[in-house]
């Protein structure tokens, strides 16, 4: 993270009621995202899934967290201001790699998981 020079992103394991969630990448470049919940968000990053550079924020001191922004579209309220997906630097050997979970001292919920494997699914390969 310390060498990201607008806004980095990498995947986020045990989150959404996905095995993991997060952009899918192809050489070098974000390409879309993997989610399943709210998938039109502009942004569909988790809070856990991204950094920001701290002197692009120091040089756009309007660009704020709308903390009135509906739930699941607060990381889109600052993310989309700062750096366009074109502009996202993977991390995670290239989004490929789950480094961060969202954990509880519960057992997770894979609701979704569960949707995809009553349909034959599954979420595509993550290397953990």
């Amino acid at each position: 993270m310390r060498y990201t020079k607008k806004v980095s992103v990498w995947p986020v394991g045990l989150v959404g009621g996905l095995k993991w969630e997060g952009p899918i990448c192809k050489d070098g470049s974000v390409i879309k995202f993997y989610t399943l919940w709210k998938p039109e968000r502009p942004m569909p990053v988790d809070m856990a899934g991204f950094a920001i550079n701290v002197q692009l924020i120091i040089d756009n001191p309007s660009a704020v967290m709308d903390t009135f922004a509906s739930r699941g579209y607060l990381e889109s309220s600052i993310v989309s201001k700062l750096a366009t997906r074109e502009e996202f630097e993977p991390l995670a050997n290239n989004c490929k790699q789950i480094l961060v979970w969202h954990t509880q001292t519960g057992d997770p919920k894979m609701k979704q998981e569960d949707k995809l494997n009553k349909i034959g699914r599954k979420s595509p390969p993550m290397e953990v």
